[in-house]
């Protein structure tokens, strides 16, 4: 039984609401690190969801920070 995968479509988000979202993220990261490290807020579809959220900087030549998944 195999799941699929949706990506979302962020093309018409404005440049704010894709920093707001990849923040988001961000501070989620952070509490899972406050919290020892383990990934309890971050799994694997947050981390998806980041990379597609910072893709679409990317394409529009945003400046960001990016995330530091390692602990």
């Amino acid at each position: 039984m195999g799941y699929k995968v949706r990506v979302m479509d962020f093309s018409l988000a404005n440049d704010e609401t894709l920093i707001a979202f990849y923040e988001s993220v961000r501070r989620q990261v952070e509490a899972d690190k406050q919290s020892g490290g383990r990934s309890r807020l971050v799994g694997a579809s947050t981390r998806l969801y980041a990379d597609t959220v910072r893709e679409e900087m990317n394409r529009r030549q945003m400046k960001y920070t990016p995330i530091d998944w390692h602990r």
